[in-house]
């Protein structure tokens, strides 16, 4: 049976580290909010069949004119992986995924993903059974602290890579992930499925895949999306 590809965005965060005074990924970047700027990457990717944005339920700011492959569902929960849990559980509540189709979860201020990132991602991981992730070799020196500011130690960078997203594996196996008591512990989706013993794949990522997080991304991000 041929895999649905579905993009779950989870959009219910608050974004303290920006700073902006609102959620990050409704700051304005050439006339368009981040959320709508992430949106696009996969309306315009003619393999993804579904996006699934996930809010908080007390949003009152997304206002994004939406094209017939979007539904929002005003799900969101305390974390991001909470989050993610319950978009996963209301898609499969309703219908719009079933157990074996890719669900490809993206954080909503990573609104620069390169559209061969994207393809390279459902080339090598779209039809296996471990799911897989962008992300990319470590390429700086790596530094352990101490605790009050001083290096304790240099971190050897070998075999290191730098998780990205989209995070991609089929609903069933993610849905069984993120089916635990405790979310406390989970970082992203690939560490949820990876204390069930799977190992999955990582695919080469793309140093343009920034996540906007701190004050200073902004810039870097306006120029990125200039250059697309």
């Amino acid at each position: 049976m041929m895999r649905r590809n579905i993009a779950l965005i989870p959009a219910a965060g608050v974004g303290a580290r920006f700073g902006a005074g609102k959620p990050k990924q409704y700051v304005e970047i050439n006339g368009k909010t981040v959320l709508q700027h992430t949106i696009e990457i996969f309306e315009k990717h003619p393999r993804i069949d579904l996006i699934a944005v996930i809010l908080s339920p007390e949003d009152s700011v997304f206002q994004t004119a939406l094209s017939e492959k979007v539904r929002v569902f005003r799900v969101g929960g305390a974390s991001r992986a909470e989050t993610v849990r319950n978009g996963v559980s209301t898609l499969l509540e309703q219908g719009l995924a079933e157990a074996q189709d890719n669900i490809l979860v993206h954080d909503a201020a990573r609104c620069c993903l390169p559209a061969e990132a994207l393809t390279r991602l459902l080339d090598e991981a779209g039809e296996n059974d471990e799911g897989g992730i962008l992300a990319i070799p470590v390429a700086d020196t790596l530094k352990r602290s101490d605790g009050s500011h001083h290096i304790d130690e240099t971190v050897a960078r070998a075999g290191l890579w730098q998780a990205q997203t989209p995070q991609l594996f089929q609903t069933a196996l993610l849905h069984r992930a993120l089916s635990v008591d405790d979310l406390s512990e989970i970082t992203d989706e690939a560490s949820a499925v990876e204390k069930l013993g799977i190992r999955p794949r990582l695919v080469q990522g793309d140093t343009r895949n920034l996540k906007l997080t701190l004050p200073q991304d902004e810039y870097i991000v306006r120029l990125l999306l200039k250059a697309v």
